[in-house]
């Protein structure tokens, strides 16, 4: 079972990283950057805490945004990746996040 569990994870991450790769032309071609998801973290009141993540020309960048209320939105945290490493990193954080990433990129770039 671990074995075809491995294989099969193998594969997504393949999968997600060739993805990952049309994507990145699709957006050096349209100059606008692909937003993978959006992860509400925390609300309070009228502000709150989302982490962005959006594919780039030749990265994925990830980004802790706070806003809201009279605040206006700023950054706290910024994570750059490449196509490469994105797609096994995603997976070992969330499963869930990393089967809508692809959901999301199949939709796009059909």
């Amino acid at each position: 079972m671990l074995v075809k569990q491995i294989s099969l994870d193998s594969w997504q991450i393949h999968h997600l990283s060739e993805l990952l790769q049309k994507g990145s032309l699709v957006v050096a071609k349209t100059n606008t950057p692909i937003v993978l998801y959006r992860q509400t973290l925390e609300e309070e009141d009228s502000s709150y805490e989302e982490i962005v993540c959006t594919l780039t020309k030749d990265y994925v960048i990830e980004q802790l945004v706070i806003s809201g209320g009279v605040l206006p939105p700023s950054f706290h945290q910024q994570l750059v990746f490449t196509l490469s490493e994105f797609p096994d990193r995603l997976l070992r954080k969330s499963r869930d996040l990393f089967l809508q990433t692809v959901d999301l990129l199949e939709e796009n770039l059909k």
